[in-house]
């Protein structure tokens, strides 16, 4: 993906949206969201999609997902207080692992603030590998209603 590509990141290009409204500590001593906090806001939107959409309950749940990659490109600064917007879609789809693409978004503005990258591998709680049929067949059906069209990757 070319950083051209990532700066053009529009809301329409993401299909779930989650809000959030920043927090005095969210800044850093140079004023803007630090960016630890987007790692905090990627994690955030993920898991707020699986468990209201692929039917994942991290507590009970016979596989876990674990992060195995993350990155962030940052375009332009976000300072407190703002409303974020978060937007979420699936780059690519695997037999146990995803690619999420979350870009972040100051509310009124169309050009991302922020565009990162969060892959997950589902594996078996206690043995810590992928299982023999892949990811459940909920969480599949879930993420494939967000997998970005082809011509927008």
């Amino acid at each position: 993906m070319t950083l051209d590509a990532l700066k053009s990141r529009r809301r329409r290009d993401y299909k779930f949206h989650l809000e959030y409204r920043t927090r005095w500590s969210d800044n850093d001593m140079y004023h803007h969201l630090n960016n630890s906090i987007y790692y905090f806001l990627f994690d955030s939107v993920v898991n707020a999609y699986l468990i209201q959409h692929c039917s994942l309950h991290p507590p009970t749940s016979s596989q876990i997902g674990l992060v195995v990659h993350s990155h962030c490109d940052y375009f332009a600064p976000i300072e407190f207080p703002a409303i974020v917007d978060l937007a979420l879609r699936v780059n690519k789809l695997g037999k146990s692992s995803v690619s999420y693409e979350i870009g972040v978004f100051e509310r009124g503005q169309e050009a991302a603030r922020a565009v990162g990258e969060f892959i997950h591998v589902f594996v078996d709680r206690d043995s810590r590998k992928p299982g023999t049929n892949g990811m459940p067949e909920k969480l599949k059906i879930g993420l494939n209603k967000i997998i970005a069209d082809k011509a927008k990757l």
